[in-house]
């Protein structure tokens, strides 16, 4: 397993790198809340995470970069363009997501979905936008949370066969839910940076 922790500057980018991480995760909710104090909804543009990324990637050095492309910011042709401007900034990977435009963070309630025929041509624009096969297409359906997690694997399915390099099932456990805290633990936990994604 390899642990990308979110970055979302350069001085996380830095840190990620100086703490020996073999990856990091440009996270589109850490850009939008650190960067710009908004919140994670659709208003970071694509050429103002490109610009973060760019500056991650020249902070991280020879650590590769995963990217949240979002929805990829449009149609099919703005994909294209997405693609090819996280491609110049250097990522090592770009993940896109299924929801609907403007999209929410991962772990908001009430996200709207595209349909999956509708994903598989931004999925389809992005794998033959790329110039670098070194570049990873990250696919992320969001369907666990409204459609259920069937429905989420089922669509994770179509978009392999359909070529993406990397398949991600947001939310795949439903959180539970008690009143009272949780018992301290004495281990360290690790989590994946796509949780800030």
């Amino acid at each position: 397993m390899i642990v990308a922790p979110g970055v979302y500057d350069g001085i996380s980018a830095h840190l990620a790198k100086r703490t020996g991480h073999s990856a990091a995760y440009l996270t589109g909710a850490g850009v939008a809340a650190a960067g710009f104090g908004l919140p994670d909804i659709g208003l970071v543009t694509q050429t103002e995470m490109v610009e973060r990324a760019r500056t991650a990637v020249r902070a991280l050095g020879d650590v590769p970069l995963l990217a949240d492309a979002d929805t990829g910011y449009g149609a099919p042709i703005n994909v294209i363009r997405t693609v090819r401007e996280y491609e110049d900034a250097g990522v090592a990977a770009i993940q896109l997501e299924d929801q609907a435009f403007p999209k929410r963070c991962g772990h908001l309630t009430d996200k709207e979905l595209v349909s999956a025929d509708d994903f598989l041509r931004t999925l389809g624009a992005a794998l033959d936008a790329r110039t670098d096969d070194g570049m990873l297409v990250i696919a992320r359906t969001d369907a666990r949370g409204p459609l259920g997690l069937d429905e989420a694997i089922r669509r994770a399915n179509r978009y392999a066969a359909a070529g993406a390099d990397i398949l991600f099932v947001e939310a795949p456990r439903a959180p539970r839910r008690s009143s009272r805290s949780p018992p301290r633990s004495t281990r360290r936990c690790c989590s994946t940076s796509s949780s800030a994604a």
